[in-house]
């Protein structure tokens, strides 16, 4: 399984499912590979950074108006709007987890716009520790993250 950690985005390139569909070959191949890449190396150069301790990194891919749902009804449950709520939501995340909160990247699909992340978050807090798999839903327009769901 490929994991994320400090590597250059493309490294990370290599997930199942749709984002195969950027190694066909024959007539349209570079318009394939383009269609599908962009949004991979957006998605996947954020979580690399992120995974890297590089928020301004990670930010760097997001659009200044991204939508960030995070469902549930746990106490981080609702909708941020924008970089500033965004990095909110990250610092009071990585406050509640005394900044143990990790990520691992099992996947990563794409097709068209939408790229789909299956991860495994952990974290621990105090004694208690937390891991669960995770889908991250990213939606990428003019090659920026511009809409974000957590399943």
């Amino acid at each position: 399984m490929p994991q994320v950690g400090c590597r250059r985005p493309e490294t990370v390139l290599s997930g199942n499912g749709s984002s195969h569909s950027s190694r066909r070959r024959g007539r349209g191949n570079r318009q394939a590979i383009s269609f599908v890449r962009k949004p991979l190396l957006v998605c996947s150069g954020g979580a690399n950074a992120f995974a890297c301790g590089d928020i301004e990194g990670a930010f760097a891919v997001f659009a200044e108006d991204i939508l960030w749902h995070v469902s549930g009804r746990g106490p981080l449950s609702r909708d941020y709007r924008g970089h500033a709520e965004v990095l909110e939501f990250f610092q009071h995340f990585m406050e509640l987890s005394h900044g143990t909160f990790r990520i691992q990247v099992d996947d990563i699909l794409a097709k068209g716009d939408r790229v789909v992340v299956l991860c495994t978050e952990s974290a621990q807090r105090g004694r208690r520790s937390w891991s669960s798999p995770q889908v991250h839903v990213w939606a990428v327009k003019d090659a920026r993250a511009n809409v974000f769901w957590q399943y």
